[in-house]
């Protein structure tokens, strides 16, 4: 049985009636631009063939009925009473979709729906791969005239305003925009963006993801307070240099010139130092990789996102032991072009590149280092190879 059939099957037996429609919600990955929306930099997204699936029909009175096939309970309230944010509880998400829409429209329907996502999917998004497949439902339902970058802003807003994570548009954007065999190439503070195939002489190509077995949320680790330090150098550049002072929460690293930060930045103390020197330096590579695709050299693309995992542990200081023993392994590993830590870096996966014909290779050598290394998650690891796919859609039922 397939996985729809699985969703249809299970809302028939807890609604009594067919689902009207479904949504396919793709989990993405960023193979360079580590860390460098919140500072509207330029980064690189691609959509998963694995994703959030709902199936959905329209409830005339204004209810929302979620189940999860994730998670034990279900999350039922009227969309004229949505309740306060929780911590840590997956109906947040939910909540947080329909006030975000209710901030513009007027939600006269609410839905029925079942959700589920297979993967361990820490670090690839689900976060937002969910919140779209939410809007899209209520969209769908009130009949409202939403195109793709505005269902971004109320995704984004979702995670910003509602859960408290100050993230940049990249999850939201590869999640909506991508399209399958091709590179989101996203500038996060003009929001213009390219589409940049897949070049017919390039080597093929599978997407790794191994999953460390740690699924704590954002919230938890230090996102946040690394947010803040990146805020923090651009601060003190703009002091050192004798430019007009920001208020603390507009500035961005973005707002620096280049010319500003190479003739400060031994002024910087270090950690914001290191923080300016991994949001410089990854804009540099963003430009090598994206032009690397462009050419069909999958090699030098590899070796860009190899750099951009080496900088996020040693300028960016994120990540865990669990998640810098994977990406040693993948670098270590014949046939891995390359590989770096997954979303924000503190939990979740380690994503690489690599040459289909290496799989089974790859998974023997993560399957005999990271359950000696790390014996907790012995249990819980995976390891898992993806294609690239389109972005969300709505698919009548």
């Amino acid at each position: 049985m397939n996985e729809r059939q699985e969703l249809v099957d299970a809302f028939r037996a807890k609604f009594g009636h067919s689902p009207t429609a479904a949504v396919r919600s793709p989990l993405r990955v960023c193979p360079l631009g580590a860390h460098v929306d919140h500072q509207d930099g330029i980064v690189t997204g691609m959509a998963l063939t694995e994703s959030v699936n709902l199936v959905f029909s329209r409830n005339d009175q204004g209810y929302v009925r979620v189940q999860s096939m994730d998670f034990p309970d279900e999350e039922y309230f009227h969309v004229d009473q949505v309740p306060e944010m929780m911590p840590t509880f997956w109906g947040n998400y939910l909540r947080g979709a329909v006030l975000s829409l209710q901030g513009k429209y007027k939600l006269r329907h609410g839905i029925h729906a079942v959700v589920r996502g297979r993967l361990p999917i820490g670090g690839l998004s689900s976060s937002a791969a969910v919140t779209t497949a939410y809007l899209m439902a209520l969209c769908e339902v009130n009949e409202l005239p939403v195109e793709a970058h505005a269902l971004i802003r109320f995704s984004h807003w979702v995670e910003r305003e509602f859960i408290g994570l100050n993230n940049g548009i990249l999850d939201q954007s590869a999640n909506i925009l991508s399209l399958d065999k091709h590179l989101m190439r996203m500038d996060c503070r003009s929001e213009e963006f390219e589409m940049v195939p897949r070049a017919a002489a390039m080597r093929p190509f599978d997407v790794a993801i191994v999953y460390s077995g740690i699924s704590t949320t954002l919230i938890q680790t230090d996102y946040n307070n690394r947010v803040d330090e990146c805020k923090v150098a651009a601060w003190l550049l703009q002091e050192l240099a004798g430019l007009q002072v920001s208020p603390f929460k507009q500035v961005k690293l973005r707002d620096i010139p280049r010319d500003v930060y190479l003739a400060h930045r031994e002024q910087l103390p270090g950690r914001f130092r290191r923080r300016a020197d991994h949001f410089f330096s990854e804009l540099e590579r963003v430009e090598a990789g994206v032009a690397a695709w462009a050419g069909g050299d999958i090699e030098s693309f590899g070796s860009c996102m190899f750099e951009s995992g080496q900088s996020s542990i040693d300028q960016y200081e994120s990540g865990c032991p669990e998640l810098t023993t994977i990406y040693q392994v993948l670098r270590e590993s014949p046939g891995v072009y390359g590989a770096r830590f997954s979303g924000a870096g503190y939990r979740g996966c380690c994503i690489g590149l690599v040459d289909p014909d290496a799989r089974e290779a790859v998974r023997r050598k993560i399957d005999a280092v990271y359950p000696l290394r790390h014996p907790r998650y012995s249990d819980v690891y995976r390891v898992f190879f993806s294609d690239t796919a389109d972005g969300a859609r709505v698919q009548a039922l």
